[in-house]
């Protein structure tokens, strides 16, 4: 278990949460979040790369001289892979990368990776009532209240997606704002800061506490 301090609106300590998930041990942490992240990657490349093969090429048909008699290699079509504008040999076709890992792996996976981050985490409170209409100025001055450094790659994580605190976010081009039920491995491990609200860490551990 792991206790965290809840920030309020303007930076101040205001109340403590705690953080119980169920972990990977410490000797197989490092290679389960390494197999879900290395799946996700894969997940998404779009595999859309392609060649054509010489029976895919257009033309080559005829032959491009006869067999014998002319003192030059034979050649049976102007397509061949040896021949500039001919096919591809072995070349990439439409695949599907994507791997396999298991429901239970995945989601440890994910809590390790999330609990792993716990040094670099703030854990605020819900200010979706601070901001009655979009306003990107306040949410990056409340940024700094929070103790934020100006470079740092941040990953908002709230309970359910609020309009204006969505509209606020998009514009700071340092910040990805996601809701707590979408967490994944990359996001987590990318970001230099995680920002959670307290409801959305109480989802987080209701979700994924299994």
């Amino acid at each position: 278990m792991v206790d965290c301090v809840i920030r309020d609106w303007q930076g101040n300590e205001v109340g403590q949460a705690s953080l119980d998930l169920k972990v990977a041990k410490e000797e197989n942490a490092a290679h389960i979040v390494h197999r879900a992240l290395v799946r996700q990657m894969n997940s998404a490349r779009q595999g859309n790369a392609s060649t054509k093969t010489r029976a895919e090429v257009r033309g080559g048909g005829r032959k491009p001289w006869r067999q014998k008699g002319t003192g030059r290699a034979r050649a049976g079509s102007s397509r061949s892979p040896l021949w500039r504008g001919g096919g591809v040999i072995f070349g990439p076709k439409p695949r599907d990368y994507a791997g396999k890992l298991n429901r239970k792996e995945r989601r440890l996976a994910l809590r390790t990776a999330f609990q792993s981050r716990v040094t670099e985490m703030v854990v605020v409170e819900d200010f979706a009532d601070q901001l009655p209409r979009p306003k990107t100025k306040e949410l990056v001055l409340a940024l700094d209240r929070w103790g934020v450094e100006q470079d740092e790659k941040i990953l908002l994580i709230v309970a359910e997606r609020q309009e204006n605190v969505y509209l606020s976010a998009r514009n700071v081009s340092r910040l990805r704002l996601i809701s707590a039920a979408n967490l994944n491995v990359y996001d987590l491990l990318v970001a230099d800061r995680l920002l959670v609200t307290a409801a959305a860490l109480d989802k987080i551990q209701e979700v994924y506490s299994d």
